[in-house]
């Protein structure tokens, strides 16, 4: 099939700079997901209309990786939906039907598009239809014997037809070369002065086709984006769904209300988060992880059995099994701590490879290292690792020992098993199985005075 989706629309409504279909919706593009959702249908190509930032929407889309093969067609100016569709028909194959979606409206499933494609087959025009309590603003189907026989426009509405409350989500199916007709004989005369999409419908009616519909699953799926209120409603709408998948698969929420993924989430057995956790991009849980409140894990892989303590941000890296990191602990990109290693709170680690049952407790800054099995190290300890042009790397093999307040300027190496007194800073290298200590000589000055303030001062 050909898939079209409408995506020229300003957004008045949400008072940004930023193109609506480019608001983000679970760390994604609204538009983004609606491609996402086109591509696991297989389509024979998909064309996006755009318009209002059309230049910006082709960079963030056109540039991911699923937009490699996406076809654009500029909408310029905007004349309603009929017209922002007759900028794709010359991309359109007509060996094929067209599916039309929309940009703004992101949480419409594959099963739902699925059955509504299924519906239309290759000859009949296929409406995706929803009922609600309250229609207003909304297109009316009008039904003659059961059979769809033409939309009007709320505004365009008497009072009987209003009465409705089935109305028209826009999401349909129709044969290519049917709809290209169809397009070709719209006319704007109407409210507002528009091309509007749903005329179609009439025109199918008198040609003989058969206008037929589909129910999505729930209403939310057909829902749009006009507003950062709306937008607010369709991220808690997804996370709620999101929030219901993983509590089905045997994952303990403390509250699903207070739970937000941004990316892909996969968890083992016995996995608990609790509240406020936010995960980006590829996140692994084994199973046995314990997720402590308010934590901010992206793209990073958590052994089992290992405990997150609160406050604790993770990008980027990885944590062994059975390990403890946190509280207010802070992994940086290209971390990866080996299993039973400890992290403790107002510690930062950058670049660095920690082996099995190492420790660093408590407020330290360890980057670019190279840290072996059983190390401790000790509190207000620092790899010195930027010279202020380049990057150095400190290693510190098996079984030392880091007093506190040391400072490794890097490149150094502590040799295995070797001890650093506190508050030493390293400049060369310290040998395996020694203490190393280098700090000022302390004196004590009998019969000094602390000065006292002046009077008047």
């Amino acid at each position: 099939m050909n898939i079209v989706i409408l995506a020229a629309g300003q957004g008045k409504r949400m008072r940004s700079d930023l193109p609506k279909v480019l608001h983000p919706l679970a760390g994604k593009p609204l538009l983004q997901h609606v491609v996402d959702c086109a591509r696991s249908l297989a389509p024979r190509r998909i064309v996006i209309v755009h318009g209002h930032g059309g230049d910006q929407v082709r960079e963030a889309i056109g540039s991911s990786p699923s937009g490699r093969e996406l076809l654009w067609a500029l909408q310029s100016p905007q004349h309603g939906t009929g017209h922002a569709v007759m900028q794709a028909v010359p991309q359109l194959d007509d060996s094929v039907p067209t599916l039309v979606l929309y940009g703004d409206v992101p949480l419409t499933t594959r099963e739902t598009l699925q059955r509504l494609v299924e519906a239309a087959g290759a000859d009949r025009l296929a409406l995706l239809t929803v009922e609600l309590d309250d229609p207003t603003g909304y297109g009316r189907i009008v039904r003659e014997a059961g059979q769809v026989a033409r939309i009007v426009e709320h505004k365009d509405a008497d009072e009987a037809t209003r009465s409705i409350r089935e109305v028209n989500t826009g999401i349909l199916v129709a044969p290519t070369a049917a709809l290209k007709r169809w397009l070709q004989g719209l006319s704007s005369d109407n409210a507002q002065n528009e091309y509007y999409l749903t005329d179609i419908v009439a025109s199918a009616v008198e040609d003989g086709v058969t206008v037929t519909s589909a129910r999505p699953d729930a209403v939310w799926e057909t829902l749009g984006v006009n507003s950062k209120l709306q937008l607010a409603e369709l991220e808690r709408i997804h996370q709620g769904n999101v929030a219901r998948r993983l509590l089905e698969d045997g994952v303990t929420l403390a509250d699903p209300a207070r739970f937000d993924l941004r990316g892909t989430l996969r968890c083992g057995r016995d996995v608990a988060i609790d509240v406020n956790c936010v995960f980006e991009e590829e996140v692994e849980l084994d199973d046995g992880v314990r997720i402590g409140a308010n934590c901010v894990i992206r793209n990073a892989r958590i052994g089992a059995g290992a405990q997150i303590l609160p406050f604790t941000h993770i990008d980027g890296a990885s944590v062994g099994a059975n390990a403890r990191i946190g509280p207010y602990a802070r992994l940086r990109p290209g971390t990866e701590l080996g299993e039973d290693t400890h992290v403790g709170n107002f510690v930062e680690m950058k670049a660095t490879t920690m082996a099995a049952g190492s420790k660093a407790n408590h407020l330290a800054y360890i980057g670019d290292a190279t840290v072996g099995e059983r190390v401790n190290i000790g509190a207000g300890t620092i790899t010195c690792n930027y010279d202020g042009a380049n990057k150095h790397r400190t290693v510190i093999e098996d079984d030392a020992f880091i007093g506190s307040d040391t400072q490794l300027v890097a490149p150094v190496t502590v040799g295995r098993g070797a001890t650093l007194g506190a508050g030493t800073t390293l400049s060369r290298n310290a040998p395996a199985g020694k203490l190393t200590v280098s700090r000022a000589r302390q004196v004590t000055i009998d019969g000094w005075q602390r000065p006292k303030k002046k009077q008047g001062n």
